[in-house]
């Protein structure tokens, strides 16, 4: 993957939010309305709810917007990033100011699971070389399945004719209607964008991604037969591993790292005490989360451990009641602040 691609994907705005703690938020950076991550990130922003602590949902690109969010964004305490995206960070960072300064302060929260490299093309296209020369969709610059497709075509030699910069969620409806011969995605499976029965098995197909040169960095993966309506057989294929991030707080900086550590500690200990709700209830892919699996060469933040302690208990508070809800005791908090001041 070209240094240059990195660095116009990533913009390197470096300086770290600084709200005030009085209009702190909490917001996990996830991606499309059709992807996995933004489902995971409503899985976590539920437990959160239960707790009585809000935690907003805010679509994105993906992984690399994500990054620079948890980064630079204000009020931006996390942001799910692939794998491959921290490594080539780590490949970039050993001799780059500008990288080294990018990545100071991202830290660990979780490894999450494995999500799977979607290559969906005619049928007519049997395998990753013969997308040479074709009209191929790599998804938005912003994101991980841009970085992704590039890295893949690029390891593997394969020149397409044209590159389209376009999300996968444009890119089906382009790919179905002719304009376009194959296009990239990365997602945990089952990606909820391949739903339903629009796909027509005998003109689209997912490629298989086998190539030994690829094992160096990706996952050897498997998407079963039936999976997806227009799949009849499996498909073995590759992964890469997706992976919560959060910034590195510090305490004694000001009241907005305060309660942002605070916000990463509680969550990491949320997630942990309600891992078994999750893969019962969640998205399919929590069933699969291994959160022993930490990418190489990045530490986990000092605010998640604080929250992983045994003796930790999260800062939860009475969930606000639902409008029309308890009717006879709406207004039980103004009558006693009312009593309260006429005693005075």
């Amino acid at each position: 993957m070209k240094r240059s691609v990195l660095a116009a994907a990533l913009g390197l705005a470096l300086s770290i939010g600084t709200a005030s703690a009085e209009g702190i938020e909490r917001n996990i950076m996830t991606g499309g309305p059709q992807g996995t991550y933004i489902k995971i990130g409503h899985d976590i922003a539920a437990l959160g709810a239960e707790c009585g602590l809000k935690l907003n949902v805010v679509e994105s690109a993906g992984s690399l917007e994500n990054f620079v969010g948890v980064r630079n964004r204000r009020n931006t305490q996390f942001g799910i990033v692939q794998s491959d995206v921290l490594e080539y960070l780590k490949t970039f960072e050993a001799n780059d100011p500008e990288v080294q300064k990018a990545v100071k302060g991202v830290r660990i929260m979780f490894p999450l699971y494995n999500e799977e490299i979607h290559v969906l093309a005619r049928k007519d296209i049997a395998g990753m070389k013969d997308l040479a020369g074709k009209k191929i969709a790599v998804g938005k610059k912003d994101s991980g399945t841009f970085l992704t497709a590039t890295l893949i075509m690029d390891i593997l030699q394969v020149k397409p004719g044209e590159r389209i910069d376009i999300n996968p969620d444009d890119a089906l409806p382009k790919l179905l209607s002719g304009e376009i011969d194959a296009f990239f995605y990365v997602a945990g499976a089952p990606a909820a964008l391949f739903a339903g029965n629009t796909i027509d098995k005998a003109k689209f197909h997912l490629l298989p991604i086998t190539e030994a040169p690829l094992l160096a960095t990706y996952t050897p993966s498997r998407i079963e037969a039936g999976t997806y309506s227009f799949q009849d057989q499996p498909v073995d294929l590759v992964a890469v591993k997706a992976v919560m991030m959060t910034y590195d707080y510090d305490v004694k900086r000001n009241a907005y790292h305060r309660d942002s550590c605070k916000t990463v500690s509680d969550f990491s200990s949320l997630i942990l005490t309600g891992l078994d709700k999750l893969k019962a209830t969640g998205h399919p892919k929590w069933k699969t989360v291994d959160l022993t699996a930490l990418p190489p060469g990045w530490q986990v933040g000092v605010c998640v451990k604080a929250g992983m302690a045994i003796n930790y208990k999260p800062s939860c508070k009475a969930p606000a009641e639902k409008a029309g809800s308890g009717a006879d005791d709406s207004n039980e908090e103004y009558l006693n602040l009312l009593k309260q001041r006429l005693q005075q």
